[in-house]
């Protein structure tokens, strides 16, 4: 299904105006990524993301940082819509200080800091090398939650 497809599903079932905003996107940087994580958010066991503050700052988008209320349709590793999903809240932190429960909403691994301090180190420190802004403990990382809104077919 197409981002397009599920949205005008999504809209036509649960009443929202087909001409809200939306971006349409997927998790991580590869297909087995994007695939694994649009999953757990079907499961309703993923419910929290993060990105790299320096990012944004890299592409000159802090005009494009998630904003509560927003909605985005999920994308797998295919391009392929899965499921809708909206912001709950935003928050924007250093790296060391991210609370274990964003860990535990993000639903990776065992769901433990340590896991998603791990893991997110590996992943932020490549998203460095592609802006150029060096990742350290102290830089900023953007901390979403949403709500599962809609899954396709539903």
């Amino acid at each position: 299904m197409t981002e397009k497809e599920l949205w005008k599903e999504f809209c036509e079932n649960k009443n929202v105006d087909i001409n809200t905003s939306y971006e349409a996107w997927g998790f991580g940087d590869d297909e087995e990524t994007a695939d694994e994580l649009a999953e757990l958010v079907v499961k309703g066991i993923k419910y929290g993301t993060a990105s790299s503050y320096d990012d944004y700052i890299a592409e000159d988008a802090l005009d494009e940082l998630p904003q509560v209320g927003e909605y985005s349709v999920i994308l797998n590793g295919k391009d392929e819509a899965v499921c809708v999903i909206r912001t709950k809240e935003v928050f924007i932190l250093p790296f060391n200080e991210v609370p274990e429960s964003h860990a535990f909403a993000e639903g990776e691994g065992d769901r433990s800091l340590d896991y998603w301090r791990r893991v997110h180190k590996e992943f932020f420190e490549e998203c460095a090398e592609e802006s150029g802004i060096p990742f350290t403990e102290e830089s900023k990382v953007v901390c979403e939650q949403f709500s599962l809104e809609y899954v396709a077919g539903e």
